[in-house]
Parts: C-alpha cells; sequence; structure tokens
C-alpha cells in the first residue's frame, strides 16, 4: 500500500506544480467575478492533477502488490465526468447537458451486476444520491483548500475502515485518493496557487458517494454514518440549496450564500474557516469510527447529536454576520 500512496502522492504534487505554472493551452484560468472568493485568476485545471496521481498509483498497486482495482463500470464513469467537467473549465456547458452527462455516468455505474441495488426503488435512490454528491462537491468547491480536505479527511477515513474491516482492495483504492488529492492540496492550500475545477470536485463527489454506498453494501459502515463523514460538505450545500429552491433561485449558478463562503465573507479569511472546517470533519470522521461499532440506538443518539452541532454551527454563523453588519 505503501508505495501506491507514494507514487500517486508524487505524481498528482509534481504534475499540479506544472499545471499551477503551466502557459498557452494548458493555462485555464479561473477569473475573479463577484461571485468569487478569489481575488486574482488562478488556474483550474488541478483535477487532471489528482486523477493522473489516481491512476499512477492505482497502476503501481497492481505493479507492485498484484492489486487488480479495475472496475471498468467506474472507470468509463469516471472519464465521462472528467471529459465533460474539462470541456466545461474551458469552454461552459449548460447545466442541462452537464446533468444529462452526469446521469449517464452514473446509470453506466450503476447497472452493472454487481453494484445494482435489489429492487427499482433502491436503484432510483442510489442514482439520486450519486448524482447528488456529483453537484454538492462541485458546489461546496469554493474556498482554498477545502474540497481536497474534505477528500482527505474522507477517504482516509474509510480506507481506515475497510483495512479494519478486512477489505484491503477498497482500503487501498480509498488510500490512493487520499494521497492523489493530498499532492493536488500541496498547492490549493491558502493561499491557493491552482484550483481542481470541475473535473476534479465532479469526480471526487461521485467517488465519495461510490465510497459510502459500497462500504454500506459491504456492512463496513452504514450509509447513516457515511454521510456522516461527509457531512461538512452534504449539510451546507443541501441547506443552502434547498434555501435558494424556496426563494426561487437558479440553485446551479454561482453564488455566494454558503456558510463557508459567508464565514469568509465575514471577515475570517479563507485560511481560518478551512482549518475551523478540517477540525469540523476530523470530529465528525471520529464520530463515525466510533459508532461504528454501535448498536442503532446508540448512533442514532450520535447523529442526532451532530443535527444539534449543525444547528448550532448555523446559528453562530449568523451570530458572525451580525457582528460584522455591526461594526460597518
Amino acid at each position: 500500500m505503501i508505495p501506491a500512496t507514494l507514487v500517486s502522492f508524487a505524481v498528482s504534487g509534481l504534475l499540479a506544480w506544472l499545471l499551477a505554472h503551466a502557459k498557452g493551452h494548458w493555462q485555464i484560468l479561473d477569473i475573479p467575478n463577484e461571485r468569487s472568493l478569489h481575488t486574482r485568476p488562478t488556474p483550474r485545471t488541478g483535477g487532471i492533477a489528482v486523477l493522473a496521481g489516481l491512476a499512477a498509483g492505482l497502476f503501481s498497486a497492481w505493479a507492485w502488490n498484484g492489486y487488480s482495482l479495475t472496475n471498468w463500470p467506474l472507470t468509463l464513469a469516471i472519464a465521462i465526468l472528467a471529459i465533460v467537467a474539462l470541456i466545461d473549465d474551458s469552454h461552459t456547458l449548460g447545466a442541462g447537458l452537464r446533468l444529462l452527462a452526469q446521469i449517464g455516468a452514473v446509470s453506466l455505474l450503476l447497472l452493472t451486476r454487481e453494484s445494482t441495488p435489489l429492487d427499482a426503488l433502491a436503484l432510483i435512490a442510489a442514482a439520486l444520491f450519486l448524482v447528488w454528491m456529483i453537484n454538492l462537491y462541485n458546489f461546496m468547491d469554493g474556498m482554498d483548500g477545502f474540497a481536497g480536505g474534505m477528500a482527505v479527511t474522507g477517504f482516509g477515513t474509510f480506507a481506515l475502515l475497510a483495512w479494519q474491516a478486512g477489505y484491503p482492495d477498497l482500503a487501498l483504492g480509498c488510500a490512493v485518493v487520499v494521497a492523489a488529492t493530498g499532492g493536488f492540496l500541496l498547492l490549493n492550500f491558502p493561499p491557493a496557487r491552482l484550483f481542481m475545477g470541475d473535473t476534479g470536485s465532479t469526480v471526487l463527489g461521485l467517488l465519495a458517494g461510490v465510497v459510502i454506498l459500497t462500504a454500506h453494501r459491504k456492512a463496513i459502515l452504514p450509509v447513516w454514518l457515511g454521510i456522516l463523514v461527509f457531512s461538512p460538505f452534504i449539510i451546507d450545500a443541501s441547506i443552502t440549496i434547498s434555501r435558494r429552491l424556496l426563494r426561487g433561485e437558479k440553485f446551479w449558478q454561482a453564488h455566494k450564500s454558503h456558510y463557508y463562503q459567508r464565514l469568509v465573507e465575514s471577515g475570517w479569511g479563507h485560511r481560518r474557516t478551512v482549518l475551523v472546517e478540517y477540525v469540523l470533519m476530523i470530529a465528525c470522521s471520529a464520530s463515525a469510527v466510533a459508532a461504528a461499532s454501535q448498536p442503532l440506538a446508540r448512533q442514532t443518539i450520535i447523529i442526532a447529536g451532530w443535527a444539534v452541532i449543525y444547528a448550532a454551527i448555523i446559528y453562530s454563523i449568523h451570530r458572525v454576520e451580525q457582528r460584522r453588519e455591526s461594526q460597518t
């Protein structure tokens, strides 16, 4: 496992550095606008480095340890998302076309024998969940070091649990995601010199959804605790998008109303906000790991406790904004 993760980290980090300093056709810039948190044009091709790190790590796992982690439906689904996202990063595709590609990728993945749920209702629920995970990860990729940090923490948690449960292949796959994202994070931590763009965020969103469902199916971690692991993204995105829908806004358009964006705008800045988010991610993951061996009743209590914590966090953000407004 160690050689594969080292190779993945090295390839991702090196390519991220090259992409951050690329010129000409290799340079796709994210130009700041009134809805951006960044203030200078920044390359958004970091997803290419993440994907290259993933590929290098999986190849190394096969070369050194004989692990065959090839899953062709998942590979094709990733390819579809990555190609469409790369085109969107450079030429801006319509929301309908992007959604159609996501549905096609998810359908390809779920209609394979190994991953098909037991009935049509479960199949539809799984498809909706995966499409939502793809989009929410993309929505939440708007602050330096944020999406990369969620990937390192979330997939690192599943790697640990899968290893403890006796699924070394799944553990290695998650560890390679951690390493590939970690290499990119070297250039993305505040102040970011490289963004992952849709190419990275949509693929990581799909992989997050897949690992949550896979862990549930293999009885490694129930889906509600898997959601807890990624809840710093899931809660913020779900509440924010629901509020925008209720107000009749086009939720797919860029905006600055996510809670993490509001903290940055309230004067916390990228670094302080993302470090606090890292603490939240680690706490959620630790709770999920601790709850994994507990009976359902105790898991329910833990989930309820986190609902209270998130309510308190949301209230605290409102208070931060109010104090900021009173000082201006």
